[in-house]
């Protein structure tokens, strides 16, 4: 089986986040780099059927052309945002789709995500785009001229899709992973605070440069 422990690997990453209210039976979609010809990617339907309980071998290998070379499964229609990123900028090594419980508060209602963890710091701001329909090449344009504007601060990044979820860029499956879980207890954090601030119990002002630890 071609590129078998990563496909192991993203099966087991894509049930801890469903388990872990990171996405839900909504959707979500997850693809690693593995080279020039292929990417390894979670199929279409990963959440709906299947409650993001996947065997290696529904985990899809597909090439540039969007083709399955192996693999149990058809190929998710949200493969051209994950196609836009790579695209663009050739050192994103893992695109991570989902719709995590903290974060969508802040997706939903298109405000952006206030980055407030020292644990998230390395990643700037959290922005919501405007909104495009799920799936449709508006949307893989709006997150492509995103990673475009980026530039090298593209890898790592995270951004809100409006009415949607989030994607998190980074150059593994992995570290992509360790980023969506800061980027969920952030959300948390934000939410309290946003309330402290409301209820004037602890007003919510942008802090002082801190010297914080940004090498991981």
């Amino acid at each position: 089986m071609l590129y078998e422990k990563e496909r192991e690997d993203l099966a087991k990453i894509v049930k801890t986040m469903f388990d872990r209210f990171e996405t839900n039976a909504a959707g979500g979609n997850v693809s690693v780099k593995m080279n020039e010809e292929h990417i390894i990617m979670t199929p279409t339907l990963m959440s709906q059927a299947k409650l993001c309980q996947l065997s290696p071998y529904e985990i899809l290998v597909v090439d540039q052309k969007n083709e399955v070379v192996e693999g149990d499964g058809k190929v998710t229609r949200e493969i051209n945002l994950h196609r836009a990123c790579y695209n663009e900028n050739p050192e994103i090594g893992c695109v991570l789709h989902a719709h995590p419980k903290e974060s969508m508060l802040f997706a939903t209602l298109g405000i952006d995500l206030p980055n407030l963890t020292e644990a998230t710091q390395k990643i700037g701001r959290i922005p919501t785009l405007k909104f495009a329909p799920a799936t449709s090449k508006e949307l893989a344009e709006i997150v492509r001229k995103h990673v475009a504007n980026l530039k090298d601060k593209a890898v790592p990044s995270a951004s809100l899709l409006n009415k949607h979820g989030i994607v998190v860029l980074e150059t593994s499956l992995h570290k992509a992973y360790d980023l969506l879980e800061r980027i969920e207890y952030n959300a948390y954090i934000a939410q309290k605070a946003m309330v402290f601030d409301a209820l004037h119990i602890h007003t919510l002002t942008e802090e002082p440069e801190l010297n914080y630890n940004l090498e991981e």
